[in-house]
């Protein structure tokens, strides 16, 4: 029985100790010498140009004076004026988008925009009304913009229109365990980049249960899906291309397998953990003892 209690003083710190999450674990960007920085000691912007993939969809609008020649050409099934609401994807006025709004829908995605978007079908071609077919897989949405503006400028005067085309933001899709509900889910946010840490400031951030050293990032490219791992922990996660949230990425929050066996989330709850794994050996020995 004494051996036992000192055996019982001697794992207890041992087990607190490699059990507890530290700070090296749960703190972002820690300094580390891998860190790229130029001449200036600024970290160079590492963005990756997004490349439409098929079955994206589009937003186009085509701006033009309100009694210009675009409205003719497009019909009045693509203009502002238009009776059918449904159909449109260009614009003939001030500007303003007309079907490109709308909220997203329970199962995710935005309902009027997948009616009325532009679809790349599978040849990775889109179907503009008017103008016809545009091959647009692989290729950026300023590259698709500048074809379709060429387009239009064949069809009426030069410099009297603009072609606007977008995606619908920037979606983005967060999978953890069950702790980690409140992060997890479909996301859209409507800006020209956005850094991993911003979208997951965006979700709530994440739980002492998250592994940040294996962050999985799954990117959608128009030759396939792009695996990659990221360490948040480390400041040189910067440099990294996947820092920067894409269009349809995928962010995979594995649990740290400390906390998967109930101990690491916290000190206390280590202690307890601890402590009452120790009292049940403990009371297991003392009646096979007595028996």
């Amino acid at each position: 029985m004494k051996n036992f209690k000192h055996l019982f003083l001697l794992a207890l710190p041992l087990l607190v100790t490699t059990s507890c999450v530290t700070t090296k674990d749960v703190r972002y960007m820690q300094p580390n010498e891998s860190l790229v920085i130029n001449e200036e000691g600024l970290v160079p912007y590492n963005i990756p140009v997004y490349r439409i993939t098929k079955n994206d969809i589009l937003n186009l609008n085509i701006v033009t004076t309100p009694k210009g020649d675009a409205a003719q050409f497009y019909s009045s099934l693509n203009t502002s004026g238009s009776a059918v609401a449904p159909t449109t994807n260009a614009v003939a006025g001030g500007g303003a988008g007309v079907g490109s709004g709308g909220g997203s829908g329970g199962n995710g995605g935005n309902v009027v925009f997948y009616f009325n978007g532009l679809k790349v079908d599978s040849n990775g071609d889109i179907n503009v009304f008017g103008i016809g077919f545009i091959k647009a897989e692989g290729k950026t949405i300023d590259e698709v913009s500048k074809e379709i503006q060429d387009k239009v400028n064949e069809n009426f005067q030069e410099g009297k229109s603009e072609v606007r085309l977008n995606t619908n933001g920037i979606t983005f899709y967060v999978l953890g365990d069950v702790e980690t509900t409140g992060v997890t889910g479909e996301k859209v946010v409507h800006k020209n980049t956005l850094t991993i840490t911003e979208a997951l400031s965006i979700s709530g951030g994440l739980n002492r249960t998250v592994d940040r050293k294996n962050i999985v990032v799954h990117r959608k490219l128009p030759e396939g899906i792009k695996i990659a791992r990221i360490d948040l922990t480390r400041e040189d996660v910067m440099n990294s291309p996947y820092y920067y949230v894409q269009n349809g990425d995928e962010i995979y929050l594995n649990t740290r397998a400390k906390s998967l066996n109930g101990f690491g989330k916290d000190p206390i709850q280590t202690l307890i953990s601890g402590v009452s794994v120790i009292t049940t050996a403990l009371s297991v020995y003392l009646l096979l003892k007595n028996l």
